[in-house]
């Protein structure tokens, strides 16, 4: 009797707790239903809005973010206003906009599609970059308030393609690119290497190879009326078909004009070293990445503003998610 008493009480000691939390559950939903219904809508609705926009504000910093294509640079692999999403986690996302990139065990591999910080940009101030990218980020980037003086979007990212890696050495031959790698003594085509590595992505070529010598006829007859000589009849009516060239290649044409200047005045210095710096070409540093468009004559890349740094790197391309007929992963 004594055990069975026991038990009898342990069990109506279990059951008065039970009700307890049951009834102490059920007061606290009524106090917050009554609250909902005593609340401004307005004011529910706004809690609804900030809730939602701190959920995308926290994707798209740490997760992944959407950006639209702002040229033509990336065609045919992206088009003008292609809206793609971007991995942000892979590489280490920033911890604020702008500031505090995190670390990460992935470093952004050849060929990957990448998006960096233009090293172009000139900043308005911290106060105004943070700003813009939350507009940015929160409106999916339909909304972007950083325009110049003709209202046009001041290019703040760019997307482009790993091409050159640590240790690598490019150089371009009307317009192809050929890569040295690191460790290597032999110059590789990129197309060529491409195709070996079943990468079937188009490197678009807005010149035609024909157009080549009026190209350099031009340039040559600019080199010379530099040094205030005439060029040749001959000279001058070759350069003339290069006026009907829409996208030349401009690094061909600034190398031919040099070449010129230096044959007519070779003590003089500058030219030397600029010629040397288009013959050489560049190399990718330790700790850099030399990144182009796939769109070679109709890009300024990396072959302008040399290699950037990987820690300026934000994430690497996913998905192109509009317009709808173009969806498909990034390649």
């Amino acid at each position: 009797m004594p055990n069975t008493s026991k038990q009898a009480d342990f069990f109506d000691h279990i059951q008065l707790i039970t009700e307890k939390f049951l009834t102490k559950r059920a007061q606290i939903r009524h106090e917050k239903k009554e609250k909902r219904k005593a609340k401004n809508p307005v004011l529910d609705w706004l809690d609804a809005f900030i809730w939602a926009a701190c959920m995308v504000l926290l994707a798209n910093q740490y997760l992944v973010q959407a950006y639209r294509i702002p040229s033509g640079s990336m065609i045919d692999t992206l088009n003008i206003g292609d809206f793609v999403f971007v991995n942000k986690i892979i590489y280490g996302p920033e911890l604020l906009p702008g500031f505090f990139k995190l670390p990460s065990l992935l470093s952004p591999r050849r060929n990957d599609i990448i998006i960096f910080e233009n090293p172009s940009y000139i900043s308005r101030g911290v106060a105004f970059d943070v700003t813009q990218r939350i507009i940015y980020m929160l409106t999916l980037t339909f909304v972007d308030i950083d325009k110049d003086e003709k209202g046009e979007p001041r290019v703040h990212f760019l997307i482009k393609r790993s091409v050159g890696y640590s240790g690598d050495h490019l150089v371009m031959e009307n317009g192809n690119m050929k890569i040295r790698f690191s460790g290597e003594d032999r110059w590789v085509d990129e197309n060529e290497y491409n195709a070996a590595m079943g990468w079937n992505h188009h490197i678009s070529r807005l010149m035609p190879q024909e157009q080549y010598p009026a190209l350099n006829a031009a340039a040559k007859a600019a080199g010379w009326i530099d040094v205030k000589l005439n060029p040749s009849e001959a000279l001058y009516s070759k350069s003339q078909a290069s006026g009907e060239m829409r996208f030349p290649d401009l690094l061909t044409y600034e190398k031919t004009r040099i070449e010129t200047l230096r044959k007519a005045s070779p003590g003089e210095g500058r030219y030397a070293a600029l010629l040397a710096k288009h013959r050489l070409g560049w190399y990718v540093p330790q700790g850099r990445i030399l990144p182009l468009g796939d769109n070679r004559d109709n890009s300024r890349d990396g072959r302008y503003f040399g290699p950037v740094k990987k820690s300026k790197i934000l994430g690497k391309g996913m998905f192109i998610y509009w317009p709808y007929w173009r969806m498909g992963i990034m390649r």
